[in-house]
């Protein structure tokens, strides 16, 4: 059997968390994908291998959230079908400007932390602002309209408008859900 191979980078500072206590995590991301994890925690390096390409794809978005500054715990949703992992790296938005960055991460988090949270429980996903990158997981609807939120603040939407939106997007989601279950 053949096996296939990828490999990709994270930062060093989250290579202890990938492999948890007494490699943990790490051996569960394994045994779930049925891959294998070769970590090089000097340069971050991640090699992933397995006989199976959903597989070793399902371990490398599970990777690289956790690169990402997901826990661990959150990161494994990505295991269920019907879950999603989006990664907005800001340079794509503001180029290299450090202030920018900041404004922007600090657009997201908000004060105190208070935006990311609402837009975490409007759209039911998790968000991790990290480094150059701001990244969700969730049901794939969900991430998309999370997204769709995030861009809106990266864009100069104000807070307000973009909460309007979500609470719109909020009503639509939970009205669809309401009409697949009645013709269930």
């Amino acid at each position: 059997m053949e096996s296939l191979r990828t490999e990709l980078k994270i930062p060093r500072e989250r290579i202890a968390v990938l492999i948890g206590k007494e490699g943990a995590i790490k051996r569960e991301i394994e045994e779930s994908t049925k891959t294998r994890l070769d970590i090089d925690s000097k340069e971050g390096d991640v090699f992933i291998s397995g006989p199976d390409g959903l597989g070793i794809y399902t371990a490398k978005e599970i990777v690289t959230a956790i690169g990402r500054g997901f826990n661990p715990e959150i990161a494994m949703l990505l295991l269920k079908v019907d879950y999603s992992f989006e990664n907005l790296n800001l340079q794509e938005y503001m180029g290299k400007s450090k202030e920018g960055m900041l404004r922007v991460k600090g657009r997201v988090i908000g004060s105190e932390g208070k935006t990311r949270k609402h837009i975490e429980e409007m759209t039911e996903t998790s968000i991790s602002v990290f480094g150059k990158t701001i990244s969700i997981i969730g049901e794939t609807q969900n991430v998309i309209v999370a997204r769709r939120a995030v861009e809106m603040l990266i864009a100069g939407s104000t807070h307000s408008s973009v909460y309007k939106w979500l609470e719109r997007k909020r009503r639509e989601l939970k009205r669809r859900e309401m009409t697949e279950r009645w013709q269930s």
